[in-house]
Parts: structure tokens; sequence; C-alpha cells
């Protein structure tokens, strides 16, 4: 067995020990700390140069390259989203185009190229005043809006500028729609404001169309689904279609009632 003098030696040097440990254990952890900021700075360091006395060593932080904003595509219009687009003070060129027309579909990659060209060409500088937007409507599924603008086939583009509306009538290419909605717009009649999409003709169009779609889809609600007959659906659509005019009728008329003069 171990005496007690052996033991209280042991316990003694323990306790001699035991500090130096520690702070053996604490200046490692600085060390590496410090290891760390440097290895990080060295890593920063850009440019060293030599003298005749020693090496000197510049630390300037590296400069991470900007990542640029990716290009806009081609925005999607709808009769929801058309006119408050618009109203946003910017150049809007616009296709109308159908999904079943060839023409289009094989026109649809480069147009997406007209709109990150246009996009990158204000981005990258700008100098350019001219902000233009690039926007597409489905055409056979927005009869109203391709009534509006008379639409007669696809694709067809439009440049519109506040109320002024231009039909581009050039080759269909990259750089022709490009020049058209920056330069060549000028070149170019725009269409008379009583029968553009924003004149009453336009508006009267679109109206109409609206309301003929509504009729065919009631019509067809009423026959499928309710199970009316033909003719009994056609009196309804008629009741209510007179109805909505005569009670149009009294109401403009109430707005259009001259009052009486105050002395």
């Amino acid at each position: 067995m171990p005496s007690k003098l052996s033991t209280r030696g042991g316990r003694r040097l323990l306790s001699q020990q035991l500090p130096r440990a520690v702070l053996f254990l604490l200046s490692l952890l600085v060390a590496t700390h410090r290891g760390a900021t440097v290895s990080a700075e060295i890593a920063h360091t850009a440019t060293v140069k030599t003298t005749s006395g020693g090496t000197t060593t510049t630390a300037t932080p590296v400069k991470q390259a900007t990542p640029k904003k990716k290009a806009r595509g081609v925005l999607q219009l709808d009769s929801r989203t058309f006119d408050s687009s618009l109203r946003d003070g910017k150049v809007w060129l616009v296709e109308f185009y159908a999904p079943w027309c060839g023409h289009c579909t094989r026109f649809a990659s480069t147009y997406e190229l007209v709109a990150q060209s246009l996009h990158a060409k204000q981005t990258d500088n700008p100098e350019i005043s001219r902000k233009v937007n690039v926007a597409k409507v489905d055409g056979a599924a927005e009869r109203g809006l391709s009534s509006r603008f008379g639409v007669q086939g696809y694709p067809t583009f439009f440049l519109v500028d506040g109320w002024t509306v231009r039909e581009f009538e050039g080759n269909r290419s990259q750089e022709g729609l490009i020049k058209f909605a920056l330069t060549d717009y000028e070149e170019t009649e725009p269409v008379p404001f009583l029968f553009g999409p924003f004149g009453p003709m336009g508006q009267t169009r679109s109206f109409l169309m609206r309301s003929g779609t509504w009729a065919v889809g009631l019509y067809e609600a009423l026959t499928k689904e309710r199970g009316y007959r033909p003719l009994i659906a056609m009196a309804i659509l008629t009741v209510g279609g007179l109805t909505a005019g005569l009670v149009s009728i009294v109401i403009v008329g109430i707005l259009c009632l001259p009052k009486a003069k105050q002395d």
C-alpha cells in the first residue's frame, strides 16, 4: 500500500501541475485563433512587394464580382392586368398570339430574346430614357382585347405609348422589333384614336365581344348544366338582354336630364 507521504506528495504535485495545464490549453486556444485570423488576412492579400530589406506584404480585401441581374423576359398579360400594367408610364411592345398558331410557336424563343435584349440595353445604359417593356396576350383566349385592338391575324405586334398605338408591319425578326421599339417607330403612323383600342370604337368592340362571350357561356350553362331546352335558354337570354338595355337607357336618361339654373 502507498504510504501517506507518497499520497500527499502526489496531491501536491497535481496541485502544482494543474494550473500549468490550464494555462497551456488557454495559450493553445489563443494561438489557434490568431492563426485563423492570419490565414484570413493572407487569403485577402492581393499584392506582395519584395524589397532588399525583406518582404513587405500589403493586405487588401479581394473584391467580389457583383452578380448581374437576370434580364427580364416576356410578361403575360390578360384582360384583368392589361390596363393596370400599361398605366406605369413606360412603352409596351405587345404581341397578340394564339397557341395553335405555328408562326407564333416558332417565333416564341426569338421574342424572348427581344425582351431580354431590350431589358439589358436599358439596364446597362441608364442614359436611355425610353423604357420598353415586352408583353404578350393570348388573343384566342382574350377575345375582348383582340377585338379592341382590331387583331385580324397572329402574331400581331403593337407598340403602346400612353394612348398612342402603332402596329408593327416590318420584317418579323429580333433586330426589326428592337429597332421598331427604340427608333423606327417614328416612321410608322399611329392608329387614329377614334378607332384605336383606347378610343370609343375600340372600347365598343371590346364591350360587344365580352358581352357576346358572356352570352354564349350563359347559354351553354343553361342548356348543359341546368338542362333547359335551347328555345327556353334563348328566351331567357333575350328577356335578360332587353331588361338590361332598358335599365341602361333609363339610367343614362336620368344622368343626362337638364338641371334647372339657380339664380
